[in-house]
């Protein structure tokens, strides 16, 4: 029995490298020691590698080599899962003759998700113990696989009992070595590649099913390679196509996108000031002012999380029909399968609804989710504080007005600050964290804490109009809505950021929105469209008509609108010059964000892009892609633009430093 034990998740460090093959060393030389199980202490199997010691210190001999040593052995081997087996620690497992794991182990290669494929032979093992069309499913979704659709593919090959995983591999592993059967290296399979060759359809099928998912993202194609190539075989020629698409995925720019956005998404949580073992307050009772879309959202996310909640209204009708869209909600996900029935009925128990504040006497957070209008807010602020306990949390769901001025109407204004959600709150990750100049660090920690407990990526804004996502937002679709009435089309303005990788553009994303929401003005263009009956989508019609299935088609009737507006403008712009001049703006306005402080370091503001409005995450967002292309080049072509740099922009661009890594102090 080999033993790894390297808390918390077992990853593969140096050290353990080092014990696991002294260990192995040690067993194989021992003539009494007739096979050989390698288990894991703790919550898991080998949970990958360790990022924080590789590189630092060199094991006795490198991965490859030791996968070499395990599965060369002359005795069989079992590796026995439990936890997590994910990445290096699944492609370690698989270097072992057999695989056994509890029923509650899950298992996978998410390497896709970092840019990056299985490198440690993963891409050619895989193949030939599941076939291909399993090993492109996994590796490309970077899903993991439950233990019994784990055996059902032949990933494992055989389940224990849960806790008996240490007795059922060591009577496993005694059966093998009783038996007499030589020991079977992945290797050598044959059996599913060779199937899989009088079929070589899978790849074009698979490419032309997944196309829109895989368009423009280098990992996905470069895995399909590697597997073809394992298919094709022989052993050593696909472990050189690995390690040569691993090398170029590794080296290139959407891998480093992609492993910015896993260190933002944990820097985000770090607050100046704030240790992160402090005492975090717990939610255990939370309230919901106002039961629209975004109410119903919040709602529907605290119930999904296990935290009761109880949603109040001014009228009986108004909170009926919320009341109505969470229990609809609900109940369709269990209809759907996506919810266990036991679950949806807890959920469902932690509801309660009320016409009267009072109703939240005893919520330890209350959340405010009104329609946007400051002096309706802080009547409302006043009203809770006169209901609530002073330690309460008093929270505002505002996407653009100042929290400051919000928390004056409130007592204690230091338990008060913005929980900005994205519609639909229960769906989008984003949640914007906005500190108001009064909020306490150890209520915005408290808040941090509860926003992941809930599933979100949240991240600390200072208060400006817009916050961080908003006021950025806005720079761009000023830019749009001047090309437009320069006589640029809407839809090839779309058509450049969806080719850019974003899902939508500024047009379709005003549509969906509606117009009569944000609308600016009864002279532009939006104004006109609203005032001639077309809302969007949800009007049938707004810089796009609609079919009766949404389908957006460009429309004559707004181009005569837009014409009536820009005296009948026509302009032609590359997709470059379009581009340059919807994230320029973006960028420069992120720089200024920075600055101000509003940001704590640039990688936030990438991470509220990317988790809340449609930034490829191949991409790294707009500051990592700012220092991807060069500052100097930003400054220039801001230039180009009749656009001011920010001076932090412009100084940065001049010390050769960067936008994505920045951080206040």
């Amino acid at each position: 029995m080999l033993t790894l034990d390297f808390p918390p998740v077992n990853a593969m460090s140096p050290a353990l490298m080092n014990g696991l093959y002294d260990g192995l060393q040690m067993a194989l030389a021992d003539d009494a020691v007739k096979a050989i199980v390698l288990i894991c202490a703790g919550r898991t199997f080998i949970a990958g590698a360790d990022l924080k010691s590789m590189g630092k210190v060199a094991p006795k001999i490198d991965f490859f080599a030791l996968q070499d040593e395990i599965e060369n052995s002359a005795k069989p081997t079992v590796a026995a899962l439990h936890g997590t087996p994910l990445g290096g620690g699944l492609e370690t497992a698989l270097t072992f003759h057999y695989r056994i794991a509890v029923p509650s182990a899950r298992m996978g290669l998410p390497e896709v998700n970092l840019g990056l494929l299985p490198g440690g032979g993963g891409t050619q093992r895989l193949p030939r113990i599941t076939g291909a069309a399993a090993a492109l499913d996994l590796m490309i979704t970077g899903r993991q696989v439950p233990a019994a659709e784990a055996l059902s593919i032949g990933l494992i090959d055989r389940l224990a009992t849960e806790g008996s995983l240490r007795e059922d591999a060591i009577a496993f592993a005694k059966e093998l070595a009783a038996s007499g059967v030589k020991p079977q290296r992945v290797r050598d399979l044959e059996d599913k590649v060779a199937a899989d060759r009088q079929h070589p359809e899978i790849f074009s099928d698979f490419r032309a099913k997944n196309a829109a998912k895989i368009k423009g993202l280098d990992a996905p194609q470069a895995i399909i390679r590697c597997v073809e190539a394992a298919v094709a075989g022989p052993w050593e020629a696909g472990l050189v196509v690995e390690r040569a698409e691993f090398k170029i995925l590794l080296e290139g720019p959407q891998s480093a996108a992609l492993r910015h956005i896993f260190m933002a998404e944990r820097a985000a949580q770090k607050i100046p000031g704030l240790a992160a073992d402090a005492p975090k307050r717990n939610f255990a009772k939370v309230g919901v002012v106002g039961a629209g879309t975004m109410g119903s959202g919040i709602t529907l996310a605290f119930l999904a999380a296990g935290i009761p909640v109880t949603v109040v209204e001014t009228g009986q009708e108004a909170l009926d029909r919320g009341v109505a869209r969470i229990r609809e909600t609900i109940t369709s996900r269990v209809e759907r399968g996506k919810l266990a029935a036991a679950a949806g009925d807890a959920q469902l128990a932690g509801l309660s609804s009320s016409l009267e504040l009072a109703a939240l006497a005893d919520a330890d957070l209350v959340i405010e989710a009104i329609f946007e209008n400051m002096d309706v807010k802080k009547a409302l602020f006043a009203d809770l504080s006169k209901v609530v306990r002073a330690d309460a949390v008093l929270a505002s769901n505002t996407s653009f007005l100042d929290v400051n001025e919000i928390a004056s109407a409130a007592t204690h204004p230091e338990r008060v600050l913005g929980m900005h959600f994205f519609s639909p709150a229960n769906i989008m990750r984003l949640l914007e964290v906005v500190r108001g100049k009064a909020t306490s660090t150890e209520v915005l920690g408290s808040v941090m804490a509860l926003g992941k407990k809930l599933g979100k990526v949240p991240v600390v804004s200072g208060v400006c109009p817009g916050f961080i996502g908003n006021r950025i937002l806005r720079v761009r679709q000023d830019e749009a809505d001047t090309m437009v009435l320069d006589g640029v089309l809407p839809w090839d303005i779309d058509r450049v950021l969806t080719d850019f990788g974003f899902p939508m553009g500024p047009f379709a994303m005003q549509d969906m929105a509606g117009l009569d929401v944000v609308i600016r003005g009864a002279d532009t263009v939006p104004g006109r469209l609203v005032a001639a009956g077309r809302r969007g989508q949800k009007g049938g019609g707004g810089y796009y008509d609609y079919d009766a299935n949404r389908k957006a088609s460009p429309s004559p009737a707004a181009l005569a609108i837009i014409a009536e507006v820009n005296g009948g403008k026509t302009a032609k712009l590359d997709d470059q010059t379009i581009l340059s001049r919807l994230l320029m703006p973006m960028i420069n306005e992120g720089a200024k964000i920075l600055e101000e402080g509003i940001a704590l370091r640039g990688s936030d503001i990438d991470m509220v892009w990317i988790a809340g409005y449609g930034w490829p995450a191949h991409k790294g967002g707009p500051m990592f892609y700012a220092d991807l292309i060069g500052l100097k080049q930003v400054v220039e072509t801001l230039g180009k633009l009749g656009l001011t740099p920010a001076p932090l922009l412009r100084k940065l661009a001049e010390e050769g430093g960067s936008l994505a890594n920045y951080a206040n102090a």
